[in-house]
């Protein structure tokens, strides 16, 4: 029984590995020259890696700092027909990734706006018209 049970932890990790090492393969890589955020975290700017660990989930990792952060997503029907890219929605001086578009990865995806986006989001529409921000990704 013990023999049976190591064995099934090594394949386990086996494939969770594997499974690591494709998530990686599928990598979104881009510069993005300004902090912004993230859900409800803000990010430095830098040279980022961005990819899908398990469908709905994006891990977003800062390859400078090594700060990485996972969020939830939905997956968009919209796809880049102009190359990879990632997408921004600006509210003033705050940046916020807002879609990720990616067809040589496989990643499409939108994510939620958190509180702090919605609260600059109304604050901007009161003043005038927010903007979108295009960041070319490989």
């Amino acid at each position: 029984m013990k023999r049976i049970t190591t064995t099934a932890l090594f394949t386990l990790a086996a494939l969770v590995t594997a499974g690591g090492a494709a998530a990686q393969d599928r990598a979104v890589r881009a510069t993005v020259p300004f902090d912004f955020t993230v859900g409800e975290k803000l990010l430095p700017a830098g040279n980022y890696e961005i990819s899908e660990p398990s469908y709905g989930v994006i891990e977003v990792r800062n390859r400078d700092t090594d700060v990485t952060m996972l969020t939830s997503t939905s997956h968009d029907s919209h796809e880049s027909r102009n190359g990879s890219k990632l997408v921004f929605h600006k509210y003033r001086d705050q940046y916020f990734l807002s879609e990720i578009l990616c067809a040589s990865s496989d990643i499409n995806v939108s994510l939620p706006r958190g509180k702090t986006e919605k609260q600059a989001r109304m604050m901007q529409a009161a003043m005038d018209n927010p903007a979108t921000v295009y960041i070319a990704a490989k």
